[in-house]
């Protein structure tokens, strides 16, 4: 297609990925993101099936290799912190013999972004203001850097898009919350064990320790109705509500919260899905959760990558951009569809509500055999 110039916003997984390959294709992307750098915080991802030959011809796997987890092994404990449930998971995961790679999203998108950075303009600490399409192009107007016009833009902003919100309509028209709210943070030093995710439930709550190269992670999952006046980019308010939730639980959470009182990078939201009828409208289109988000338990950032690299094609072998969004959605929503459609199963398996549901899940766990959990 004759459009080059293309606006991406956000600069998590799909949307280096996506200036990657579309420079490739001898377009000219520019990648708009809020934040002043990278994030660090966030949960452990994968990087498995369709993403793995995007991340091999990127020339990023030894990168995610060093930066894996290595995690080896599931390990459930009660309130006292006695082991009550182990689950192998592979030894060699994050190696060369093993292609799948589990690693901390944020050194996903460091990778990502170096892969990027020498094809794609990058603008930090800036987000779009106003989109205003006509049949030639996209008028944009940012917070801080003056009006551009561009082809096309690209919403690859996550949960809460902007490009979404703009082009689209309300958040509340597409997002649905799942019942679950997440918060993770680092914390100083390794794991110990160093190769263990460790697992605590009460109903309807969990807390894990996960390992990663020389510094652990902690998660909150928790179940909650939709929280009222509840605000993304308030951290004061996201230390206050997993304080609450997590009051009088037992285990090391008493001294997990303080970290999480003390911490500078947190994040938290909620777990939520996100269905569109489209994902494009005109010369706008949407990729990654913007698009067809499950939060933390729908491979999103490997659907992420796979969706870059199938719409950075499409817009590249078709005639324009209209017959390229169509092509890029028809391709992409029969691998989007299956993961939001089974995403209540890991839900009821990750957090049971009862502490019935906790002890049949940890017999379970005691039955899987090895190699299961990974």
């Amino acid at each position: 297609m004759t459009s080059r110039s293309v606006l991406i916003s956000g600069a998590g997984v799909a949307g280096p990925t996506l200036a990657y390959w579309l420079a490739r294709h001898g377009f000219q992307p520019t990648v708009v993101e809020r934040s002043r750098d990278l994030r660090s915080s966030g949960n452990p991802v994968d990087v498995r099936g369709p993403a793995l030959p995007v991340a091999e011809e990127m020339g990023v796997m030894p990168r995610l290799r060093d930066a894996a987890t290595q995690a080896t092994a599931l390990r459930v404990v009660d309130a006292s912190g006695r082991q009550v449930a182990r689950v192998s998971m592979p030894a060699a995961r994050g190696t060369a013999g093993y292609r799948e790679v589990e690693l901390p999203r944020g050194d996903l998108a460091i990778a990502l972004h170096e892969a990027a950075r020498d094809g794609a303009e990058f603008l930090f600490d800036d987000t779009i203001a106003t989109l205003r399409q006509d049949a030639d192009g996209v008028d944009v107007t940012f917070e801080r850097a003056e009006a551009r016009r561009f082809d096309l833009v690209i919403g690859t902003d996550g949960l809460h898009s902007t490009v979404r919100r703009l082009a689209f309509g309300p958040e509340s028209d597409f997002v649905t919350h799942m019942g679950l709210y997440v918060a993770t943070l680092p914390l100083d030093g390794p794991a110990d064990p160093p190769h263990d995710v460790v697992l605590y439930n009460s109903p309807g709550r969990l807390v894990a320790l996960h390992p990663s190269r020389g510094q652990a992670g902690a998660a909150f999952i928790f179940r909650s109705p939709a929280i009222a006046g509840f605000d993304h980019r308030d951290t004061g308010q996201h230390k206050r509500i997993v304080t609450e939730a997590y009051a009088g639980a037992g285990w090391r959470v008493p001294e997990l919260l303080e970290r999480l009182g003390e911490a500078g990078d947190l994040y938290f939201d909620s777990v939520s899905r996100v269905r569109l009828p489209a994902w494009a409208r005109g010369r706008i289109a949407l990729l990654g959760d913007a698009a067809s988000c499950v939060s933390l338990f729908g491979d999103g950032s490997s659907l992420a990558m796979a969706g870059a690299r199938t719409l950075a094609r499409a817009l590249a072998e078709e005639s324009g951009h209209a017959g390229a969004f169509r092509r890029y959605e028809s391709e992409h929503r029969a691998l989007a569809g299956p993961k939001q459609r089974n995403a209540g199963r890991s839900t009821a398996l990750l957090v049971p509500r009862t502490r019935l549901g906790i002890a049949a899940r940890n017999l379970a766990a005691r039955l899987w055999p090895s190699g299961q959990a990974g």
